[in-house]
């Protein structure tokens, strides 16, 4: 049936009640939109193989998934391909005979090749859940085959392992990496678009008290955590900046090293989380730390962290609360932010010291003035206090 199709028409497109239901684009010659009675909805092109006549058709993928406007679009790819003599149907089989070329470890090494190391802090991160959780499974295969149902199965199995949240950071890589195959024009479609997050993930709220800031304070540069490890995650907890940012911290971003009135730590905003430049004054004791970081990875934290909690061993309260529910990295950045307004910091200068601007019109475009002095004060606060917890 010839049909003029819009996706209006389509998303509210019923089921046959038996068989399946065949339209025919009136826009487009030769697309074709098939709805069986158990739903399933796809797209193909209708055609006349170019030496036989033969009428023959090639499928050229899920709907929604494919929109409509990219069926009409490789429907006129293979209409133009058809005029020149080449053969839809014997392509595609080619391209199956390639398949060596098409593994799913090809297209993932480019992805990290051509788009996460070149845009993305978190390359490392990528590359890392690639090789643990996705190659074992999918290295070998086609990635022109991978199914919606593939990408559930896989995230689902992860859940399974107990690790939603690791399962919902897999979920969102491996539709990156499906978007930049579209992108590519490697594939037709993300398997992955739309898919919603199966994994539950609880709003954290994990704030260390003060037995266990001293606990961790002591333990955190003990084996088997590197002392070099160590100073970064105090470091992090000094001054509530993301671990992931502390990580790789470069010597030319401090400044004033040698006056402590003045020293600085400068981020460019390439290496924050919302691309904004993050000024964080040194005191004291965060001086004495920055004069001791080298580059380390937001991993190598968190694995610290993992190994701190897993060579404790007591009676201790505060080794018990640690174990019972171990803290990460980022709940020293969440200590941080509980503690400031304990201390009367206002809360515009607390959300300044975690680089949380306001979006109103005068803070993001008129607003130029540095706070320095402000964050000083609030951080010699925290310093001092921190102090006062340490000392029992």
């Amino acid at each position: 049936m010839l049909k003029a199709l819009t996706d209006t028409y389509l998303r509210s497109l019923k089921p046959p009640a038996s068989g399946r239901t065949e339209l025919a684009d009136q826009s487009c010659p030769g697309l074709e939109f098939r709805i069986t009675k158990a739903g399933a909805r796809s797209w193909s092109f209708r055609y006349r193989a170019p030496v036989s006549g033969k009428l023959s058709r090639v499928t050229i993928g899920p709907y929604p998934e494919v929109t409509l406007a990219e069926a009409r679009e490789r429907a006129n790819d293979y209409r133009k391909g058809i005029s020149q003599g080449e053969h839809p149907s014997e392509a595609k089989r080619r391209a199956r005979r390639e398949a060596p070329g098409r593994t799913f470890k090809v297209l993932a090494d480019r992805y990290l090749e051509e788009y996460a190391r070149r845009n993305k802090r978190s390359a490392g991160a990528d590359e890392r859940n690639l090789n643990l959780h996705v190659l074992p499974r999918w290295g070998e295969r086609d990635y022109a085959e991978i199914r919606r149902r593939d990408a559930i199965e896989l995230i689902e199995a992860i859940i399974a392992d107990g690790k939603p949240v690791l399962a919902n950071r897999v979920q969102s890589l491996i539709s990156v990496v499906f978007s930049f195959a579209v992108d590519s024009d490697l594939i037709d479609a993300n398997p992955c678009s739309r898919l919603r997050k199966r994994g539950e993930e609880g709003i954290g709220n994990r704030v260390l008290n003060d037995p266990e800031i001293r606990l961790f304070w002591r333990r955190v540069i003990e084996p088997p955590v590197s002392p070099e490890t160590g100073f970064g995650l105090r470091f992090a907890l000094l001054t509530g900046v993301r671990p992931g940012e502390v990580a790789g911290v470069a010597p030319k971003e401090f400044e004033h090293l040698d006056n402590p009135a003045r020293a600085l730590w400068s981020i460019p905003g390439e290496r924050t989380k919302n691309k904004r430049p993050h000024v964080v004054p040194l005191e004291p004791m965060a001086l004495e730390l920055a004069r001791k970081l080298v580059g380390m990875t937001a991993h190598a934290y968190a694995k610290a962290m993992n190994r701190m909690a897993a060579q404790m061993a007591g009676t201790d309260p505060a080794i018990r609360s640690w174990k019972a529910e171990p803290p990460t990295p980022h709940d020293l950045r969440r200590t941080f932010r509980t503690r400031l307004p304990q201390l009367g910091v206002p809360a515009d200068i607390r959300d300044r010291l975690m680089n949380h601007i306001s979006g109103d019109v005068g803070n993001k475009h008129y607003d130029r003035y540095s706070y320095l002095s402000e964050k000083r004060a609030a951080l010699a606060l925290w310093e001092s206090s921190l102090r006062t917890i340490l000392e029992g």
